[in-house]
């Protein structure tokens, strides 16, 4: 598929820009509405006999009542937005909503910030135009990829998940995952004297051959379009050279900078430099550098449980090793990762757990006939090895929803849970243990399985996915696991606060939220 299949003749577009309209402006509300809610909201008593809707009080200027009124319909993914004003409420489209939000964060935070506004309305603006696409486009084959490629709403808790940058969609929608693209990678020859690698890359000699004195470089072809002028000189004076592309195609996966190429159970990890979420995809120096010691740490912590690998409830996914030039270390960077085959047992899918939530054609989720039965396999299988981890061997797994694939036998139900990404893997005691704790918890039960619960009670009315949560924690000797039973909070990270006030992307800061697992 090449760049022009994914992008639409203008009168096809215009046909459907209403509906596509309407559409892009639900999905990109939904998370914004999420982060807004749970951020900086009140909820109020729902009133006897209401209307399905839900009424949130927004800050004011601290005197009683001063706060503005927001209505949504749903909880678990917020629609319809209207505010209170002039005695009536008024539907709030995505552009007024951009311009409430940032109203009522400059009152509360006493902070301006121009760039978030303007992502929130890049993330619609993309969503639109991933939705044109999608529509002209092919499905992947099999489950997993359309697991991989199927969120259009993304991170369900920030407030522009599917910014990219703010460029044209020319730019980066051949590349992107939700438009189902797929494309081949750039082979680049890099002079034996700027390689730097680490760690196991055989992988990449295998994708073709170098001239004498270089060695073979795959590269993202967005990757070298966002570069280019960085990269220049190198290509002039022979540093690099241009080697054509892999016979093969790749498929961008959720993360978009990671590819997965089915021919040859390739996985690669790249650098972009381009805003996605809370941080710049980069792969970024002080992280490689420290990736052979972490690696190696989650490697021995799922070996661990001996006895044939074939029959552990979970596998660690390796990043075996990278390859990059001295000269621009970062922005040519690529991360070779375990492929599936050997990771799998036999006759199971590897489905990814975000993609449980968003839904997909095929999704046992939704299709489960037993959702207890289901949802005690799901959790046997993610929740042991990352509490074990941790507990055992002082790793904490970065364990949310867009890091943990779940294999599933030929009946959808779970049976084996495959994590990886070391990148965002902490170690203790780098870290301290209640803060290793915390980002557990955070990532394991706020971001994934509490989304995970949440999907299947609302595709499965009056199933209560709670009780079976608290079992499978209470069946591990940790005491935090213990305590995670009766405390009166959970960890909520502030996306959006987050962003306006301008932290660091790779900081974590945390609100309490009303804890589901006590009783």
């Amino acid at each position: 598929m090449d760049r022009v299949d994914l992008i639409p003749p203008p009168a096809e577009a215009a046909a459907s820009a209403d509906g596509v309209a309407e559409r892009a402006d639900a999905y990109a509300a939904a998370p914004l509405l999420n982060c807004l809610l749970r951020e900086v909201a009140e909820p109020l008593p729902r009133p006897p006999g209401g209307d399905g809707r839900f009424v949130y009080r927004l800050p004011g200027d601290g005197s009683p009542g001063s706060g503005r009124l927001l209505r949504v319909r749903g909880t678990r993914r917020p629609a319809e937005p209207e505010e209170y004003t002039a005695g009536a409420w008024r539907r709030l489209g995505h552009t007024a909503l951009v311009e409430l939000v940032a109203e009522v964060l400059r009152g509360h935070t006493g902070l301006a910030n121009h760039e978030l506004p303007a992502e929130m309305t890049d993330s619609r603006d993309v969503v639109a135009a991933m939705l044109t696409a999608r529509a002209r486009a092919t499905p992947p084959p099999g489950g997993y990829l359309r697991s991989e490629q199927s969120l259009l709403t993304g991170h369900p808790h920030h407030p522009a998940p599917k910014a990219r940058g703010g460029g044209p969609p020319a730019g980066w929608l051949p590349y992107a995952p939700e438009a189902y693209a797929r494309f081949p990678l750039v082979l680049l020859g890099l002079r034996e004297d700027a390689v730097v690698e680490e760690g196991d890359t055989c992988a990449l000699d295998a994708l073709g051959t170098a001239p004498p004195g270089y060695r073979l470089l795959p590269a993202h072809p967005w990757q070298l379009d966002l570069a280019g002028r960085e990269l220049a000189p190198a290509f002039a004076d022979g540093r690099l050279v241009r080697l054509g592309t892999t016979d093969f195609e790749a498929w961008p996966t959720a993360a978009v900078r990671t590819v997965y190429a089915p021919e040859r159970d390739l996985c690669l990890k790249f650098s972009l430099d381009v805003r996605i979420t809370n941080d710049i995809r980069r792969l970024w120096r002080h992280d490689l550098l420290k990736l052979r010691r972490t690696d190696e740490a989650a490697v021995r912590a799922f070996a661990a449980g001996g006895g044939p690998a074939v029959r552990r409830p979970a596998v660690w996914l390796s990043d075996r090793g990278y390859r990059t030039a001295e000269f621009a270390f970062e922005a040519l960077a690529v991360l070779v990762r375990d492929g599936l085959a050997d990771a799998l047992p036999p006759g199971t899918t590897p489905l990814l757990a975000a993609g449980l939530v968003e839904g997909f054609d095929g999704d046992p989720l939704a299709a489960a006939a037993d959702p207890a039965a289901w949802w005690e396999a799901y959790l046997a299988v993610v929740v042991p090895p990352a509490l074990t981890a941790f507990a055992d061997h002082g790793v904490v797994l970065e364990a949310h929803l867009q890091n943990t694939l779940v294999a599933v036998d030929a009946d959808g139900t779970p049976v084996r849970a495959l994590f990886r990404d070391a990148e965002g893997v902490k170690l203790l005691p780098d870290v301290e243990r209640a803060a290793g704790w915390e980002r557990l918890v955070y990532c394991l039960v706020v971001n994934h399985l509490w989304e995970v619960a949440a999907a299947l009670a609302e595709r499965h009315p009056g199933f209560d996915p709670w009780p079976a949560v608290r079992r499978e924690l209470g069946r591990h000797d940790l005491p935090e696991a213990a305590a995670l039973l009766t405390a009166p909070t959970l960890p909520g990270k502030t996306n959006l606060l987050l962003r306006w006030t301008g932290a660091d992307g790779a900081d974590a800061r945390y609100l309490p939220l009303p804890n589901p697992l006590v009783r």
